[in-house]
């Protein structure tokens, strides 16, 4: 540890974390654990929350059992890991493109894993072997690959990704729109909950698909990281440096593209959650290396989806409401002000 830096070495590769960063992120996992327990205490029967600390070491009794481990915690699991990869994902997007205001929604991904997902739950049979997790995550993966090769020419610029990214987003909204005005009715509303987003019924299939997927990313992210960094001096610089530039910003938007299509699966696209949890993590933290920014930002939206959902539940109780809702009301408002100062930015020089 040197001053306010933290250094981890193992062999020849080095990771280096600043203290802030590091300090905010436990508090963030610290909060999140503690909604964590409240997220399955709360509800229609109420469980004392250290009850539901009892039950979770194996103290407590069949009916709590029931309700903790079949019910209530597979729901908070798949919120905190669907949150947190969205995150993570969506500050992989904006350091790849240097652009703040991109996220998965923004440049498509998430279109097509809804596109997917939405033309199996209107058109699809109730027999289908292919379940809609599975469709939602080819969805994202190749509207992913698509967005790739449309932005290639001789190389991926971050401005490309981005103008190719809307047109994909917009062609995938016009084939939702299409399949849905082909389907019957109680098709068309299943389909419209799910594109809110919701984390209601999950099981713990989800959690794992999501612990899975997070703990073969997360490695390769984290040696990414200094790659990242040079990324942000530009391309020119980048490859004078000696760094592969396309190789490294493949690896980069394929490990963002997974983590959506995974996310997406398991809960749905819920709105908003990777574009505002970097922002989050920039201003409470004030990240100096990607890593840095990743660790936090990817805590930022595990807890943003928990919250979330736990307000879904309760504040309309005994109705319940898609997360995707609340994490839209929460954080539109805050991208509005975030596309009016980047106009004043650009309107300034």
């Amino acid at each position: 540890m040197t001053g306010r830096r933290l250094i981890l070495r193992r062999g020849g590769a080095s990771v280096r974390l600043d203290v802030r960063p590091l300090a905010i992120a436990g508090a963030l996992a610290t909060t999140t654990v503690v909604g964590l327990v409240m997220s399955v205490a709360l509800g229609e029967f109420h469980i004392p929350p250290l009850d539901v600390v009892a039950t979770l070491v194996g103290a407590g009794d069949q009916a709590t059992e029931f309700i903790v481990f079949d019910l209530r915690l597979p729901r908070a699991l798949t919120a905190v890991l669907a949150g947190a990869a969205l995150g993570l994902a969506g500050a992989l997007f904006q350091d790849v493109t240097r652009n703040p205001l991109v996220s998965p929604d923004v440049v498509g991904v998430t279109g097509g894993a809804s596109l997917a997902a939405v033309t199996l739950i209107v058109l699809g049979s109730t027999d289908d072997a292919v379940s809609v997790p599975l469709v939602a995550l080819a969805g994202a993966l190749v509207s992913g690959a698509a967005l790739y090769a449309l932005a290639w020419r001789g190389g991926v610029q971050g401005y490309r990704v981005v103008l190719v990214g809307i047109g994909v987003a917009a062609f995938a909204q016009a084939g939702i729109s299409y399949i849905l005005t082909q389907g019957r009715i109680f098709e068309v509303a299943e389909a419209y909950v799910w594109m809110v987003g919701t984390v209601n019924g999950r099981e713990w299939n989800d959690v794992w698909d999501l612990a899975a997927a997070l703990a073969l990313l997360s490695p390769l992210i984290i040696a990414l990281g200094r790659r990242v960094d040079v990324l942000q001096l530009g391309d020119e610089v980048a490859r004078s440096l000696g760094l592969g530039v396309e190789r490294s910003r493949l690896l980069l938007l394929g490990a963002a593209v997974v983590l959506t299509g995974v996310a997406v699966s398991s809960a749905g696209p819920i709105g908003f959650v990777a574009f505002i949890s970097p922002h989050i993590a920039r201003r409470v933290a004030r990240p100096a290396s990607s890593v840095d920014l990743k660790l936090v930002a990817a805590m930022c939206g595990a807890l943003l989806v928990l919250v979330s959902d736990l307000g879904a539940r309760l504040v309309f109780a005994p109705t319940e409401i898609p997360v995707g809702i609340v994490t839209s009301i929460v954080a539109a408002p805050y991208f509005l002000l975030l596309l009016r100062r980047a106009h004043r930015i650009g309107a300034a020089g």
